[in-house]
């Protein structure tokens, strides 16, 4: 994989890796996340696609102004990314919040340029709505119970500035057989984003309802979940249950079902992938 640079209308530049050859794949990580974090996956899956990991704006190596910490803005700076490019046709794959940021981008500007998508694990709907039971917070994958749980998650990346406490920020969306070193890695890479803009971002992406645009989806598309995973596996099932003829793939938590599933297993995450990129 080799660090490419895309320049952006708006006079920024996204960091991305770049590999293989084929129909392309955009990798588009999740809040806080980078293209490093994806590399096994996409080294494993340039043997049948062109992949491009992208760093969004503020994170990873990627430019980092002042401005435009919302999910809809990176919808934006994801089509000047492909228009750039200039490709006819992508697959997109997004986890968490990468997964907003693709929902973004078809209530947008449509589904024209895309060809299928992989979601990884993102609720529809983070934050319940008051009259809302459990089922129905379950069934939307809701992580929040109300806006106070925002702002004292957003309170805590803010002041989370350093290695050791960025590392306790993230070890609850990890299984606790992960390891240290590689949960040190994450954290490095998550403090490449600026955390007053991360907390910007969270609380965007903490009130996002997704729910009428997935139902709008008619893209081929694979969904995959983890049994241990802060997003209910039963939130993963409603989004392919709306999207006619996807294909859902739930981790079981003996099996790196966590979050970030990708990480903790991938080799079982690769093969899953790519003989659903590859199925006819």
């Amino acid at each position: 994989m080799k660090r490419i640079s895309i320049p952006l209308k708006s006079n920024i530049s996204l960091s991305a890796l770049e590999g293989g050859v084929g129909h392309p794949l955009i990798m588009i990580p999740g809040w806080s996340q980078t293209a490093v974090e994806w590399i096994e996956n996409a080294k494993a899956l340039t043997s049948c696609r062109r992949v491009i990991a992208l760093d969004m704006r503020g994170h990873g190596e990627s430019d980092k102004p002042e401005h435009g910490y919302r999910v809809y803005r990176f919808a934006q700076d994801l089509h000047e990314a492909l228009e750039h490019i200039d490709i006819p046709s992508v697959d997109l794959m997004g986890h968490s919040m990468g997964c907003a940021v693709i929902w973004a981008y078809l209530d947008l500007y449509g589904s024209s340029k895309i060809k299928r998508l992989v979601l990884v694990d993102q609720a529809p709907c983070m934050l319940p709505q008051a009259d809302w039971d459990t089922d129905e917070k379950m069934k939307y994958g809701c992580f929040y119970e109300n806006s106070s749980g925002v702002d004292e998650f957003a309170a805590a990346v803010a002041s989370s500035t350093d290695l050791e406490s960025t590392i306790e920020l993230l070890k609850g969306l990890f299984s606790p057989a992960y390891s240290e070193e590689s949960l040190r890695i994450v954290a490095e890479e998550n403090l490449k984003f600026p955390r007053d803009r991360a907390s910007d971002l969270l609380r965007d992406t903490a009130f996002g309802d997704w729910r009428d645009v997935i139902k709008r989806i008619k893209l081929p598309t694979l969904v995959v979940g983890g049994d241990g995973s802060m997003f209910s596996s039963a939130s993963q099932q409603w989004v392919a249950s709306q999207i006619p003829g996807s294909k859902l793939e739930i981790f079981p938590e003996t099996e790196g079902g966590s979050h970030f599933m990708f990480l903790e297993n991938p080799s079982l995450f690769n093969a899953k992938v790519l003989s659903y990129l590859t199925s006819s």
